[in-house]
């Protein structure tokens, strides 16, 4: 019958080995997982610097259809001022 040292250490070599494997792949995983998230924050950045501008923009063209709004407003009444006085 087979000593049991010599049952034990091959099979804690065995584990070792094993354990070594899992870890790699552990850590592969890790490392895609980590990319995919680098990959998903830069795209939120994106998406938040995009909304920025967009918004941006939109209170712009806002704000320049109020001065014209106020223009016209001045304008129709220089013309109800004119047509009162004919």
């Amino acid at each position: 019958m087979a000593e049991p040292v010599d049952i034990i250490l091959p099979m804690l070599k065995e584990m070792r080995a094993e354990i070594g494997e899992v870890r790699s792949i552990m850590v592969d995983g890790f490392s895609k997982n980590e990319e995919a998230h680098k990959n998903f924050r830069n795209a939120l950045s994106a998406d938040t610097l995009m909304g920025r501008l967009l918004t941006g923009e939109f209170e712009e063209r806002i704000e320049k259809l109020e001065a014209l709004g106020d223009r016209i407003k001045r304008l129709e009444t220089k013309v109800n001022a004119l047509e009162s006085r004919s």
